[in-house]
């Protein structure tokens, strides 16, 4: 009922995309950020008080200036770099595998704080409108995650479909809100005023002025740049969009920067001209605001401004506003799990994220970063302002690096080129990936300076400590790889000259029977079973029992004055192993078989402990003998559960 049924393999072609449903797939990030982007800028500004908010338009003006320069950088990659790796695969191949674990850690930082800080401003909209969600933010913002986990475990092409209405919403509300505004300002000449236009504003610091207004501008540009968030996520998918790929997504790029760069421009003009007003302390620097005075977001006071006392509008756009919030951490949801598989091929990170679940989608990614987000927006409390201090860092370390790798792909391809139409290409893609690499680093180093107090070291701190572990996690592979090789080589290889076999007995029934008679049809050398006395009355009554039934096998009482179970085998087993250095030990283990989960509570404790322990011995075997109690009937006459990886050995319809 939640995830669906399951998909066989070579149904994997029916879930590429088309662009109309790529674009909410892999753009929802981009476009949403313009929701929460201007605002984060007045919201800075506002610590210089009213005069501040002039530079608002240059500082947007700037922020749509790179992401047209990085749109453009980008459709250069999916051309070049098809494949679905993306920024990693870019660094790894021309900057070397350390550059390219630096992309991945950044990357997936970023990915997680998508969907914390996209859910977050999500529940700010609602909260808007709706009091009861902006008191339980945390709670609701949870729910939201949980709810695109399990539309994206079902799969890629149907959680296209149902978020492919809520993005077009949003885009023809904004687009609806912005066109009737204008045109009510400059067509009409109407003056339109929001609702906190005729508060008045003061610094919270006083006047600033020199260095300290500088500073102010460029971390008000660094917040204002998490608008270009969510682009790099197109050149991850390409293998998720129909052939042509690499067409269809450079069409998918130029579509998203058009319409991001005209929200966002318009929005930050439209709030200049209806004198909306945001600050960081409403209570202190709003004169003239109510007590009860609860501080909107920039898009329902925008809202509220054009549709005046037209509430439906007001209520279509904070929710169609959040629907795309919550909505926009689907980028993460597709670009995280898919780089995940790519790095676990690559032995960066567990093996279990490479592997598709019934649905064809990379199932343990999707649940990874849900789980990763809801601890963010559990640490801080869902609130935008703070996370969004830790966000936009990682994606600027992977626009540079992404650049500079594409600077080296064109300028290694040009040394064998001949073709001059082709070389007067490739000079072209070198130079705007060079324009690309120079605005990000720069945008890198504003944003690392004017954020790493206020919170951007966390996210710094989290992508070395991944980087760390990725780089164990190789090493860890590589060693096992070693050892396995050295040993599959091993032509002198020497065979076990004998095969003692050990039954446990813990008392004279069925199961040891067959355990017994399964130990003997594989004919070994020595066949002897043994018994721990934990018990002496219980043990006296086994070995009578033992002497009058019709076995041939010799009992051994193996004495344990500490009443423990595991320790006197394993000696025993080890006593065997030392004084016949060749000699393998079988060790047969009686176990039932229930078929309820609490039968498991109440039987095999000991076998299991057992077993964990065995294991670990040199030239120890394990056989597990079992016995189907009457309440495992049931289960077997169940049809079999899907198990994983079923799907990709074609074992489901």
């Amino acid at each position: 009922m939640v995830l669906g049924r399951p998909f066989r393999s070579d149904r994997l072609a029916h879930t590429l995309l088309p662009k109309r449903i790529a674009l909410p797939v892999f753009a929802s990030d981009a476009l949403s950020s313009v929701a929460y982007a201007p605002e984060e800028i007045f919201l800075v500004l506002s610590v210089a008080g009213l005069t501040a908010y002039s530079m608002a338009p240059w500082i947007g003006l700037a922020v749509a200036v790179v992401m047209l320069i990085v749109i453009a950088s980008y459709r250069q990659n999916v051309y070049a770099y098809p494949s679905g790796g993306g920024d990693y695969e870019v660094v790894s191949t021309n900057l070397g595998p350390t550059a390219g674990l630096t992309v991945a850690a950044a990357l997936l930082v970023d990915y997680v704080l998508t969907v914390a800080v996209s859910v977050a401003a999500a529940m700010s909209n609602i909260g808007s409108v709706v009091p009861t969600v902006n008191h339980h933010k945390v709670a609701f913002a949870v729910a939201a995650i949980l709810l695109l986990a399990a539309l994206n475990m079902r799969g890629i092409r149907e959680s296209g479909r149902a978020f492919a209405v809520p993005t077009y919403a949003f885009l023809v509300g904004m687009f609806v809100m912005l066109g009737w505004g204008f045109i009510q300002i400059y067509a009409f000449d109407t003056p339109l005023r929001a609702p906190s236009a005729d508060f008045e504003m003061q610094p919270e610091h006083g006047e600033i002025l020199g260095l300290a207004l500088v500073f102010l501008v460029a971390r008000a540009f660094s917040s204002g740049s998490a608008a270009l968030t969510g682009v790099e996520a197109i050149s991850n998918g390409v293998p998720a969009f129909r052939k042509p790929k690499s067409r269809n997504a450079a069409v998918t790029l130029a579509m998203v920067g058009a319409l991001s760069v005209t929200m966002f421009i318009g929005i930050i003009v439209l709030a200049r001209r209806t004198g909306v007003q945001i600050v960081e302390q409403p209570a202190e620097q709003l004169i003239g605001a109510p007590a009860d005075y609860h501080q909107k977001t920039l898009i329902a006071q925008l809202a509220e401004a054009v549709f005046g006392d037209f509430s439906a509008g007001v209520y279509v756009i904070a929710v169609v506003t959040a629907l795309i919030l919550v909505l926009a951490a689907n980028t993460a949801f597709n670009g995280f799990p898919v780089l995940g598989s790519i790095l676990a091929q690559d032995r960066y990170l567990p093996r279990q994220l490479h592997t598709r679940g019934d649905r064809l989608t990379f199932s343990n990614g999707i649940l990874f970063v849900a789980l990763a987000a809801m601890a963010f927006i559990w640490a801080f409390d869902a609130e935008v302002t703070v996370l969004n201090q830790l966000y936009v860092v990682g994606v600027f370390v992977s626009f540079t690096l992404s650049q500079l790798g594409m600077v080296r792909h064109w300028t290694r391809l040009l040394r064998t080129e001949t073709d001059s139409a082709m070389r007067a290409r490739m000079r072209r893609s070198r130079v705007i990936n060079a324009i690309g690499c120079a605005c990000t680093a720069t945008v890198f180093v504003v944003v690392v300076v004017s954020k790493f107090l206020a919170g951007a070291w966390i996210a710094i701190l989290a992508m070395a400590a991944l980087y760390g572990l990725m780089k164990l996690i190789r090493r860890h592979y590589e060693t096992i790889a070693r050892e396995l090789d050295l040993q599959a080589g091993d032509d002198d290889m020497v065979l076990p000259s004998r095969n003692h076999a050990i039954v446990l007995v813990s008392n004279l029934h069925l199961p040891t029977r067959r355990a017994l008679a399964y130990a003997r049809a594989t004919r070994p050398d020595v066949l002897e079973a043994i018994t721990v006395s934990v018990d002496d009355a219980e043990t006296r009554a086994l070995v009578h029992k033992w002497q009058d039934s019709d076995i041939s096998v010799p009992l051994k009482v193996i004495a344990s004055p500490y009443r423990e179970i595991t320790r006197p085998v394993l000696d025993y087993v080890k006593r065997v192993t030392k004084e016949s250095p060749r000699t393998v030990v079988t060790v047969f283990i009686p176990e039932y078989v229930v078929g309820h989960w609490w039968e498991q509570l109440l039987h095999n404790q000991s076998a299991l402990r057992l077993k964990g322990r065995l294991l670990f011995e040199p030239n120890v075997m394990v056989t597990s003998v079992p016995w189907q109690l009457n309440s495992s009937a049931r289960l077997r006459s169940q049809p079999p559960r899907p198990e994983p990886g079923d799907t990709r050995r074609g074992f489901l319809d």
